[in-house]
């Protein structure tokens, strides 16, 4: 089925969809919000997620002088949420305010936790290290929020209405739905 090849990276697209989470941290009152799609889960004991940020974005600062940083696992609904966030630079905005992004109260840490999303981790900070032009941010999971239609059992029931939200590279967004692709345009939603 492969019908080209070509040496490098080319667009550096071909390995998604993977999900789109919004990253959160908070540090002496100032707090952000970005989208990335550059996660994953590293150890079931203890329980590590880590996940990419490039040093030149306002969250990759906050994580840095806070050591703990938010993972909320967003719906397809929330496209649009994902697109103004990851279109906009938090140094400049207060997305949460912006936004009107909703927050639910942290546990363990002072991360933000969004309303909306169908699950959520909060993590401190264990290990970090550079990798090319981006960060690997490690943390801990120490606390979880999640919505208990939706994990009625050891995972995601897809049958309870959530669609998680894929990012398939470029503006597209999609979820498990074959049927269901959106183009949500970020140089608009960032605005």
């Amino acid at each position: 089925m492969l019908t080209a090849k070509h040496e490098g990276a080319g667009n550096y697209h071909y390995h998604f969809p993977s999900s789109a989470v919004i990253v959160t941290a908070r540090h002496e009152g100032k707090e952000n919000a970005m989208t990335a799609a550059w996660h994953a889960p590293f150890s079931f004991s203890p329980p590590y997620y880590g996940v990419l940020i490039s040093p030149r974005r306002f969250t990759f600062q906050l994580i840095n002088s806070s050591r703990q940083f938010g993972i909320n696992f967003m719906p397809l609904e929330q496209a649009e949420l994902a697109a103004a966030v990851g279109g906009s630079k938090g140094a400049e905005v207060n997305k949460f305010e912006k936004y009107n992004i909703k927050k639910d109260s942290p546990v363990k840490t002072s991360v933000p936790i969004i309303k909306t999303a169908y699950a959520a981790y909060e993590c401190r900070l264990v290990d970090s290290k550079t990798y090319g032009d981006h960060e690997l941010f490690v943390g801990e999971i120490v606390a979880v929020h999640f919505d208990q239609k939706a994990f009625p059992g050891k995972g995601l029931d897809l049958s309870s209405g959530v669609a998680p939200l894929l990012y398939l590279g470029g503006e597209n967004y999609s979820s498990t739905d074959k049927n269901i692709t959106r183009f949500v345009d970020r140089q608009i939603y960032g605005q």
